[in-house]
């Protein structure tokens, strides 16, 4: 009866315990090493909020060209400054003074913002305008197996998916590290990958780097769902192992 519970226990342990390649991150980093980064730039989407703001050599004439702003005295927080910014419609315009709506389809911050400079060149509005346009409400939903799951604001243009993963305070150690799911919206369709941490291979992806409203989804690992469907705590283990042995005496007899 001993061995037999002693083989029993055994095998409780090795199906509920993650193996060491199941756990580490970028395991094969070093045929990695000196990779180029391949930053990138997102298109604006529907319902974004854009800071723009122009200057010209003369100050004063582009006084016409920049929204009012009241956030100064407030410490200008982002907050503030997301109340006051362009808000891209659902056809993916803005409005902007004196050049009327502008299409923001399938154009970069950078793109607008050099189109926006040119019209004000061309056009005899300004001479040699500078224009800055900012991403204001940029976030990221992490869910599932993460210490902090929830939904992140970001003001860097690019940030990778380790650091959207650290905004939620790293996996468990029951996330699946090996079968990330990011959910991507793109021209209006959803777009779905599957991520593996434990490869350096993650380094050279073209969605290694996050864009704003992707969605990152940890689903438990084996072993957490195992433990969540067969056994779940100490008692039932000791209740399954009972009947079990009880089952064993009566067919031994």
């Amino acid at each position: 009866m001993r061995p037999f519970l002693f083989l029993m226990t055994i095998l409780f342990l090795a199906s509920s315990c993650a193996s060491k390649k199941e756990i580490l991150y970028l395991q094969d980093s070093a045929d990695y090493d000196n990779t180029v980064v391949q930053y990138t730039s997102p298109t604006i989407q529907p319902n974004d909020v854009l800071r723009i703001t122009v200057g010209a050599l003369v100050e004063e004439t582009a006084i016409p060209y920049n929204k009012p702003t009241t956030f100064a005295n407030q410490g200008g927080s982002v907050e503030m400054m997301q109340l006051e910014g362009y808000l891209v419609t659902e056809d993916q315009q803005i409005n902007f003074p004196q050049l009327g709506f502008i299409s923001t389809a399938n154009k970069t911050v950078i793109q607008l913002r050099d189109e926006i400079a040119k019209r004000l060149e061309d056009e005899g509005h300004l001479v040699s305008p500078t224009v800055n346009v900012r991403l204001l409400n940029a976030k990221v939903t992490v869910l599932g197996e993460v210490n902090t799951p929830g939904t992140y604001n970001f003001t860097e243009q690019n940030i990778s998916i380790l650091q959207a993963l650290g905004y939620a305070g790293d996996l468990t150690i029951n996330g699946k590290r090996e079968d990330i799911i990011l959910v991507r919206e793109i021209d209006g369709v959803h777009k779905i990958t599957h991520l593996n941490l434990t490869s350096a291979e993650l380094l050279k992806s073209p969605y290694y780097f996050i864009k704003p409203n992707d969605v990152i989804v940890v689903n438990p690992n084996n072993p957490k769902v195992k433990s969540a469907g067969f056994v779940g705590n100490t008692a039932t283990v000791i209740s399954v192992v009972s009947i079990l042995l009880s089952t064993v005496v009566l067919i031994t007899r």
